[in-house]
Parts: structure tokens; C-alpha cells; sequence
């Protein structure tokens, strides 16, 4: 217990090891998940049509422990919840590696994601108490920097990994993962001090506390735009590596390239892109978004090629850096300051259900047609980024007033 009561070394600044983290997810990301679809049908002989269900697999776990513990950082503290949070997903893809048969997979990838479903909400309160709100969206762009750079490195350690076996990847990022949780460990102090206000404090229990979407209209509709506009996104990362690899014909190695590509213009791009939106309302900038991605589908669907690819991943980027700091400030926002981390955890569980829905939905249409999740995304794009802006440019109307 004494590890979770106080750092060896406290450090100062607790959302630069927020940061930190975020860059070590990224990184760990990066190197499983291009790779994940190649290892479930090559490796684990899943037929394509049920691969995004062992994706789900993975969402299940978070979607499974997010109502019971996704608000428990603003109950038991940031430190300790991070420090296990970190620590279990590590060990989790350690014995993912370890793991035979679809079954098992299946089970190791459900624990995994009980251990994921606090990470990136507390990862967020961190840095949301550590820093005044005026800064919030500037600190949510840079972790979405560190998080590119993870992403770079990923893919490309992958496949130096891949080259030897195709689950080497859960054993280096499992390792990876462990090693951050130690980081923990040893650096951070607890940051929940640094979000006390003045409000009384109220003894609020079970799911409607942990989940205020259930309370609180605003966020409600606001997460359920954020949910289809992240299934239909979600289906490029899920479909695109069958899609090059069935269709095209590249190799595992270029796939990683692909996405290491694509995480260079999300680190390259983000503050800067952020700096150049900073004065533009939020309808404008999700219909931009929106654009980008929906002019990926088209070149997808209309000719399947590496340089269309290649445009696609830049568009598909572009877009994420556009709406990606955008959410969580705009969540952080509607929160009081001693629920943050539950908040967080509501916005945590529309990311699971994307990452459950989205690859079973993705994969699913490709397994019929290999244009069906381009044409289907278009109109569901289309859609989503018009409510979300509209949800957006509302509740900023109503903190104005």
C-alpha cells in the first residue's frame, strides 16, 4: 500500500507525466493494433466477418467495468487508479502473448479492458486539475502530440517485431505498458486536491454517479453525436488493414508504414492545426472535419490504389487533429470540477463502444463488400459531424450567457 500512498520522487508538474503516458499508449497502440486484424486471421484463424467481435472483445472489458469503476479517480484519487490501470493492461498484452486459442485470446482481451477502462479518463483529470481551463484545449492538443509520436514509433517497432512473429507485438507492448506504470509509480504525486471547489460535496452512488449522461442532458446528446461520428471513423483503422491487404496485396510491414505515416501528420500537424482553429466556432470545425473524412470514403470507394490510400490515412488524420482535442474540452467544460474524472470516464465509455461497435460493424460490411464501409460512412459522417457541431457551438452559447 505504500507504493500507492506517496511517490519516491514527487514531481511537480503531474500533467507532463500525464503526457508522458499518453505518449507510451500511443506507442503501444501503435505497435498492436495495425497489426491486430494480420495476427486474428493469419495467427488465431478467425474468419475476417468476426474479427471486429474479437475487437469487441477488448471494448467489452471497458464497457463492462466503466459503470462500476470508470468515476472511481474522483473517489479513491488519480495516482493510485493510474498506477494499476497501467500496470494491468501491461501484464494483460504480456499474457496475450502467452494465450492459445480464440477462447483464451477472448478472455485475456476482457481483462485487458476492465484494466483500460480508467486509463484514459484519469490520464485526462490529470491534466485537467494540473492546468488552468483556459489551457485545456492547448494541453489536450499536445497530448494528442505525444500520442502521435507513440503512434510513429509503434507501427514502426512493429514491424521490426512482426518479422520474428506476429504476437511479438503484445509482448513488447505489455513490457512497455509495466514500465510506465513503475514511471508512476516513482514520479507522480496526487492531483485530486488540485480540482477541489466550492460546491458541498455530495455522497453520490451507483450508476447514474458514474455515469452522468444518465443526469446530465447536455453531455447525453453530446456524446451520442461523438458516438457515430467514432464508428464510422473507427472503421478505417479496423478495415484498412484488410482492405490494403486483401485488396492490395501489402505486406504487413507496409501497413505499419502506412500508419506510422499517418501518426506523423497527427504530431506534425496538431498544435499548429489547433493554433489556425483557435478562432473558428466549433460547427465550422466539425463540418471540416467531417469533410476530410468523407473525401477519404469517396477515394476509397472510387479507386482502390496505394496513392488513394495514402491520401485517405492524411485525411483520416487531418480530420482526427481537427475534432480530437475539440471533445474532451468541450467535456471537461460541462463537468464540475469534483466529478472531472467521472465525466471523463462517460466520454471513456462512447470511445469503448466505438471501439466495440465500430470494428464489428466495419469489419462485418467488408466481409460483404469491400466498398460497403466507405459507402455506408459517407451519409453516417455526414450526419454525425452536423449534430455534433451543432451540439457544440449550443453549449457554448449557454456558458457564454
Amino acid at each position: 500500500m505504500a507504493l500507492f500512498a506517496s511517490p519516491l520522487v514527487s514531481y511537480r508538474k503531474p500533467h507532463v507525466l500525464g503526457f508522458i503516458l499518453y505518449f507510451i499508449v500511443g506507442l503501444v497502440d501503435g505497435a498492436i493494433v495495425p497489426f491486430f486484424p494480420l495476427w486474428a486471421q493469419q495467427s488465431a484463424a478467425i474468419p475476417v466477418e468476426f474479427i471486429g467481435l474479437l475487437f469487441g472483445c477488448y471494448a467489452g472489458g471497458e464497457l463492462l467495468a466503466a459503470p462500476f469503476i470508470g468515476g472511481i479517480a474522483d473517489r479513491v484519487g488519480r495516482r493510485p487508479v493510474l498506477i494499476i490501470s497501467a500496470t494491468g493492461v501491461g501484464a494483460g498484452f504480456i499474457a496475450l502473448f502467452f494465450a492459445h486459442g480464440v477462447f483464451a485470446a477472448a478472455a485475456v482481451l476482457i481483462v485487458i479492458g476492465l484494466f483500460e477502462s480508467v486509463l484514459h479518463p484519469t490520464i485526462y483529470t490529470i491534466v485537467a486539475d494540473a492546468t488552468p481551463a483556459s489551457e485545456h484545449r492547448r494541453q489536450f492538443s499536445v497530448m494528442r502530440v505525444c500520442s502521435g509520436a507513440g503512434a510513429i514509433a509503434g507501427p514502426l517497432l512493429g514491424t521490426v517485431l512482426v518479422q520474428e512473429g506476429l504476437g511479438y507485438v503484445f509482448l513488447a507492448g505489455g513490457s512497455v505498458m509495466v514500465a510506465g506504470g513503475l514511471i508512476l509509480a516513482i514520479c507522480l504525486s496526487e492531483t485530486r486536491s488540485l480540482a477541489a471547489d466550492a460546491e458541498d460535496e455530495e455522497d453520490v452512488e451507483g450508476f447514474s454517479a458514474l455515469l452522468p449522461a444518465f443526469r446530465d442532458s447536455r453531455l447525453a446528446v453530446l456524446l451520442m453525436w461523438v458516438l457515430l461520428l467514432g464508428v464510422a471513423g473507427s472503421w478505417v483503422e479496423a478495415v484498412m488493414p484488410l482492405y490494403a491487404s486483401n485488396q492490395m496485396g501489402m505486406s504487413a510491414a507496409s501497413i505499419g508504414y502506412l500508419f506510422a505515416f499517418g501518426a506523423g501528420i497527427n504530431t506534425i500537424g496538431q498544435l499548429a492545426l489547433t493554433k489556425l482553429f483557435a478562432r473558428r466556432s466549433p460547427l465550422f470545425i466539425t463540418l471540416s472535419a467531417g469533410s476530410a473524412l468523407i473525401t477519404a470514403f469517396v477515394l476509397l470507394l472510387a479507386y482502390p490504389h496505394v496513392v488513394t490510400l495514402v491520401m485517405a490515412v492524411c485525411l483520416y488524420s487531418l480530420s482526427q487533429m481537427m475534432t480530437g482535442p475539440l471533445i474532451p474540452t468541450a467535456v471537461n467544460k460541462l463537468a464540475p470540477a469534483r466529478l472531472r474524472a467521472t465525466y471523463m470516464a462517460a466520454l471513456s465509455v462512447v470511445s469503448d463502444l466505438q471501439g466495440s461497435v465500430g470494428p464489428a460493424t466495419g469489419t462485418a460490411l467488408f466481409a460483404l463488400s469491400f466498398t460497403l464501409p466507405w459507402a455506408v460512412g459517407i451519409p453516417l459522417v455526414l450526419l454525425a459531424v452536423t449534430g455534433l457541431g451543432l451540439a457544440l457551438s449550443a453549449g457554448d452559447k449557454s456558458a457564454n450567457r
